[in-house]
């Protein structure tokens, strides 16, 4: 049992503390908690209440979550009491409380209810991690609400918010976690709610496909498991197809794979400033999915689809903006806020009329977009089979490893 909101740092050793974080930066999958914002979705921040009952939770935890978790904690929890940094900047040979001053100025100028709902929220992802209940700390939405094990799928105020829950993991998408989105899409479609929101737990709104996919290959071998993912694949991407309500993107950090070609099947995507987009389909010697080889061009011209499908060009969020593919680009300190003021007036729309609305827009392209997925899935699971994906694959995990 420890407190960690008070954070005994100084028991900590200095030396341990950037032997933790080297470690960190060598090994590219390493959970790393840092920036996780709300659990319950981003309607209001953590009530003074909600941050106490984090704090008592955090004393129950059975297991050390490590000096960098600790070393956020402590920072969050100065920065939900006292506000921003405020005091000296303690000596060079102070090394404990420098390195605490430094996590808490850090965290720069958020305020005091964002570092409390973020204090909250990685108590939250702590607690869950030990096989409890994140919800325990996290705000509590009214009306109903799904479990999954890696989403957080809620609904109020008329709308649907289905919130991927990896933020350690950058929101990487498991096989596991393909199937559970397919099932909370089927729910939002039979719900009384108007719309719905797509989003990310903490500083990613998703890092695309885990590639420790690749990893569990089945006794039936890799041709096995190259259509078993493109069955999962092909559902995964027919559920967007055919969702009858409007479907936001709220892209509150950066966006890779999947998670950006997927953004040509929804209706309004908006995002923060801080959000890049980035599909390295040829890095990793694969080819497009989710419809985007036939979006992409359609939405930003042929050549700058090219550009980001071809040859990995990274796109800002401005830039994705201004080729059409997000809605409209939010300052970072005003992004939920804004967002989800407009969503919020946008629930209050007739239903009716909103989905038959979208079902005029999509529906002359609804049979085109299912046979350019058929056509894409068939293509990336000859490519999942092919010696030159395979070794693209093992290049990229290589590449990392020396990092």
């Amino acid at each position: 049992m420890f407190a960690l909101y008070s954070l005994s740092v100084e028991r900590f050793s200095p030396c341990l503390i950037y032997v933790v974080q080297l470690v960190s930066r060598f090994y590219c999958f390493m959970p790393c908690l840092y920036h996780c914002v709300s659990l319950r979705g981003v309607f209001s921040a953590a009530t003074v209440e909600q941050f106490e009952q984090a704090k008592s939770r955090l004393s129950t935890l059975k297991n050390d979550p490590g000096n960098e978790v600790k070393l956020k904690i402590y920072a969050l929890f100065k920065q939900a009491t006292q506000g921003p940094c405020n005091t000296p900047k303690p000596g060079m040979l102070d090394f404990v409380n420098k390195v605490k001053w430094d996590a808490w100025k850090s965290l720069g100028s958020i305020s005091q209810d964002k570092a409390r709902q973020q204090y909250c929220d990685l108590v939250g992802s702590l607690v869950a991690a030990e096989g409890g209940s994140s919800a325990q700390v996290a705000a509590q939405p009214a009306g109903s609400e799904a479990t999954y094990e890696t989403l957080l799928v809620t609904t109020e105020d008329n709308i649907t918010t289905i919130k991927l829950n990896r933020p350690t993991k950058k929101n990487a998408i498991t096989t596991e976690m393909y199937n559970d989105i397919v099932a909370a899409l089927e729910q939002a479609a039979k719900d009384d709610s108007v719309l719905t929101v797509f989003t990310g737990a903490g500083d990613f709104y998703c890092s695309g496909n885990d590639l420790s996919n690749f990893t569990k290959i089945p006794e039936g071998g890799v041709e096995l498991m190259a259509k078993q993912a493109g069955d999962l694949l092909r559902n995964y991407v027919n559920a967007y197809i055919d969702f009858p309500k409007p479907l936001v993107a709220v892209v509150n950090g950066p966006a890779v794979g999947i998670a950006v070609t997927a953004l040509g099947l929804f209706d309004l995507v908006y995002a923060t400033e801080k959000a890049t987009f980035h599909t390295p389909f040829s890095q990793l010697g694969q080819s497009p999915e989710a419809c985007s080889s036939y979006t992409f061009p359609k939405i930003m011209g042929v050549a700058k689809a090219s550009e980001m499908l071809l040859f990995n060009k990274k796109l800002t969020a401005t830039q994705a903006c201004e080729l059409g593919l997000v809605t409209e680009v939010f300052p970072e300190s005003s992004f939920q806020m804004e967002v989800w003021s407009r969503l919020k007036a946008y629930a209050k729309l007739p239903p009716n009329s909103l989905a038959l609305s979208k079902q005029l827009i999509r529906s002359t392209e609804k049979d085109r977009l299912h046979a350019v997925n058929d056509a894409e899935v068939e293509r990336l699971v000859e490519r999942w089979t092919s010696d030159e994906c395979f070794n693209a694959i093992m290049s990229f995990f290589q590449a990392k490893s020396k990092l």
